[in-house]
């Protein structure tokens, strides 16, 4: 129903008409806001006016429309470009069906498992439609699929256009060699499209994942803040691997915008190539500071579901515990990695201050207590990891914190002030802010001996106070900082000498 009577009589009898399920949609909508699922006739009432406000507020406009509820949809989508002198052509199709809350997440091109003859009659559709409107530049026609049974020609319905060039067309770009910016202005300069439709190939397989400042266990809730480490393993060569964003460690993700803050999209010749290239990439894709769903996105294309190409639009809703649950193994292997990493840089040139574990009669055993995201807990260095965990990526953020990344899940590994492993292996003659903060106190001053373990100062920072310790017994040489000053990561505070 897409009628202009929006009352609630019209709107129960067309509902009627349609049978339930049905879907409430706004008809100034987008983003998956304005949108209510109705199972029943007793929902449709409270649904309705839901979704009404929501589109009031959101777009300035209440109407609605009322589609047949398909229970397991594919979204999949086709790009057209249009000029002025009538040519229309189409750039292939994307499947979208991987969403979370209506929202996309990892899109592809081509679709997985499109037949030709169905291709052909999709495409042929969307060029159509964009022909009978005169559509000028880029827009994307996209079509509700019946994901319960395979791709065929009376399986897929036209859904909407989007009248702009999509955030998912760099996998367009990456299957058709075209750049789809470089088309826009060619078009919207005067100019006509830079190829005819048999001139348009389609070569190979791209993936694109939406790298976003959210935590996807606590309900895709964004997070703002400081990006303490942003990026990936190996740099990025643009024509397998690509990767598109705007912000860069030291940023701040503000809490006003969209929760996407990267685009990583993979090629291959082939899906499969594709995907497995997409799972290494997001296994050591590093967003510390803030909440990074990289890891949730990971389980996601590794999923048996998504490798075989049978997932769809409610899949993610439908396995939420699985997808957003860390492995535990992600976790023990993190914190060996650091254990392992802080032990073997020791300091000491006598023997006996070697970190090696020796035990009498019994097999080395080297320990450590380490924090993951505020959690403590005695760490065994060097114990193998399991097999089929991704190995962990460490950034040294500063002498007692370290951004830990594996199969994608990012964390932040602490040694506490009270581990007395770590200042022995940490040792030096350096105190230094673990963090941006305000020293509230300086409890030592030039000429003081000290013992390793004294309290040399307190930052405060994340509204916590953070005890500094001395990282071994000496004299303080020099008082860098004073109590009030506002320090930045790895500023010097305290300086020592040996006794």
């Amino acid at each position: 129903y897409r009628g202009e009577a929006q009352d609630i009589g019209t709107l129960t009898k067309a509902a009627e008409k349609i049978g339930y399920p049905l879907l409430i949609k706004a008809v100034a909508g987008g983003g998956g806001r304005g949108i209510r699922q109705v199972s029943g006739a007793a929902e449709l009432e409270s649904e309705l006016l839901s979704a009404v406000r929501e589109a009031e507020s959101a777009f300035g406009d209440g109407r609605v429309m009322l589609e047949k509820l398909v229970q397991q949809p594919r979204h999949i989508e086709v790009q057209v470009f249009g000029d002025a002198y009538g040519n229309v052509v189409h750039l292939f199709e994307r499947d979208c069906s991987l969403q979370r809350r209506r929202q996309k997440v990892l899109e592809e091109a081509p679709a997985p498992g499109m037949p030709e003859d169905v291709r052909a009659a999709m495409t042929d559709a969307a060029v159509k439609l964009a022909k009978a409107v005169g559509y000028q530049g880029a827009g994307t026609v996209e079509f509700i699929v019946d994901g319960s049974k395979p791709l065929a020609l009376d399986t897929f319905w036209f859904l909407e256009m989007n009248t702009r060039l999509q955030v998912e067309h760099p996998v367009t770009e990456m299957v058709t060699g075209q750049d789809l910016v470089e088309w826009q202005l060619i078009v919207a300069s005067g100019g006509t499209l830079p190829l005819a439709q048999d001139e348009i190939e389609l070569n190979g397989h791209a993936i694109e994942a939406r790298i976003c400042a959210e935590d996807p266990a606590e309900g895709f809730r964004p997070g703002a803040g400081v990006i303490l480490e942003f990026g990936l393993l190996d740099e990025p060569d643009g024509d397998i691997i690509r990767w598109d964003t705007g912000f860069e460690t030291g940023d701040r993700v503000p809490s006003n915008y969209d929760s996407m803050i990267a685009k990583l999209i993979v090629y291959g010749d082939h899906r499969d190539e594709a995907l497995e290239r997409l799972t290494d990439t997001l296994a050591h894709t590093q967003l510390a500071g803030v909440p990074s769903n990289a890891g949730f996105l990971r389980r996601c294309a590794v999923s048996e579901e998504f490798q075989a190409g049978t997932h769809h639009v409610n899949w993610i809703g439908e396995n939420m515990e699985t997808l957003t649950t860390v492995p535990a193994e992600h976790l023990e292997a993190s914190l060996n990695a650091v254990a392992s990493l802080v032990l073997d840089e020791a300091p000491g040139l006598s023997p006996w201050s070697v970190k090696d574990g020796f035990r009498l009669n019994a097999p080395p055993r080297r320990t450590i207590v380490l924090a993951a995201d505020g959690e403590a807990e005695m760490v065994e260095a060097g114990i193998p990891m399991p097999e089929g965990v991704p190995f962990p990526l460490v950034t040294d953020l500063s002498p007692r914190r370290f951004a830990v990344t594996c199969g994608g899940d990012t964390f932040l590994v602490t040694i506490p002030e009270y581990s007395a492993d770590a200042d022995a292996a940490l040792g030096g003659n350096a105190v230094k802010a673990p963090m941006p903060g305000k020293v509230l106190t300086i409890a030592a001053k030039a000429g003081d001996a000290v013992m390793r373990g004294d309290t040399l100062a307190v930052l405060e920072a994340m509204k916590m106070e953070h005890s500094l310790a001395a990282p071994r017994d000496g004299v303080i040489e020099a008082v860098h900082a004073s109590a009030g000053q506002q320090v930045a990561e790895g500023d010097l505070l305290v300086s020592l000498v040996e006794e």
